[in-house]
């Protein structure tokens, strides 16, 4: 008999919660928020929705301090009182959050820390954080939301939870600039820089990879049709193993110096490529409007 998934959530109010949970949702768990300890046997114990008998769906549990009678002793000893279970496989995700950020999404929400209703959010932060110190050292996984987007933690819980056989692996060909930073949750990253830059070309400078004077431009390149052709071919056999290792989200990063000319176009014409191959690519353009700049591009080359 398969061991029944549990997943506990748990961390700083304004970590991520809500969207961890919301993910899960769409993934296909079970999920429960804000469960207070003491129902914590009894919803193991429950029968499964209608529906879903025998599917052996798994379950998400946050608990928090939001949550009627939290305490962490107690929560911890459950834990390590449920891991002894045979029929239980049982994870602690543990959401980190820095405190500057933490108070900055606060004041953008004009949401109250649970801990400090009538204070500042700061001794309600610093607060919580000695709270759950417990939980965070006895957490199977740690995740520091501090850098991270609602869709940055959305993708990495779809690429970490996704349930086997549910839905297709979301496939992702995202243009990028280095100067901006490397995306964070780029499986593959394919460098542009190599190829003629149509920055330094005072006609084709406002323009971008999709247009096609620039697209010519970076053709041009005596590099471009070999080295394209082999990454392509690359990537034939890649993207199929990562499907097949149940990878739930595959992202494949295409940059250039500024993300606006020769990672723009590449990315159209590998997701087109997958597209022919029978994928369904998403194509996503990080930095696409931003201002071009001399002093983050190199020297223009020799052509």
């Amino acid at each position: 008999m398969d061991r029944k998934r549990i997943l506990l959530v748990t961390g700083m109010s304004g970590a991520g919660t809500s969207t961890t949970l919301k993910t899960l949702e769409d993934l296909g768990w079970e999920v429960v928020d804000n469960l207070p300890l003491f129902l914590l046997d009894g919803l193991l114990e429950a029968a499964p929705p209608r529906g879903m008998e025998g599917k052996n769906r798994p379950l998400a549990i946050s608990i928090g301090v939001r949550t009627r009678d939290f305490a962490p002793e107690h929560l911890a000893q459950s834990i390590r009182r449920l891991n002894e279970s045979p029929n239980l496989a049982i994870e602690t995700l543990f959401l980190n959050c820095g405190g500057e950020e933490l108070k900055r999404r606060y004041a953008e929400t004009r949401h109250r820390h649970p801990l400090a209703m009538d204070r500042a959010a700061d001794d309600g932060i610093a607060h919580e954080r000695t709270l759950l110190a417990p939980l965070r050292d006895m957490a199977d996984r740690l995740l520091d939301t501090t850098n991270m987007t609602s869709n940055d933690l959305g993708q990495w819980i779809r690429a970490n939870y996704a349930v086997e056989g549910l839905s297709e692996p979301v496939l992702t060909v995202m243009s990028f600039g280095f100067s901006k930073g490397l995306p964070r949750n780029a499986d593959l990253v394919f460098d542009m820089r190599f190829l003629r830059n149509p920055h330094w070309s005072a006609e084709l400078r406002p323009g971008t990879g999709l247009d096609q004077g620039v697209i010519d431009y970076i053709r041009h390149d005596p590099a471009y049709e070999t080295s394209l052709g082999q990454i392509e071919t690359l990537l034939e056999t890649l993207v199929p193993r990562y499907i097949a290792s149940g990878k739930s989200y595959i992202t494949i990063a295409i940059g250039c110096t500024g993300g606006r000319h020769r990672s723009v176009h590449v990315a159209e014409r590998i997701a087109g490529r997958l597209r022919r191959d029978g994928f369904s690519p998403t194509v996503v353009h990080r930095d696409l409007s931003a201002v071009p700049k001399d002093s983050l591009e190199a020297g223009p080359a020799k052509q």
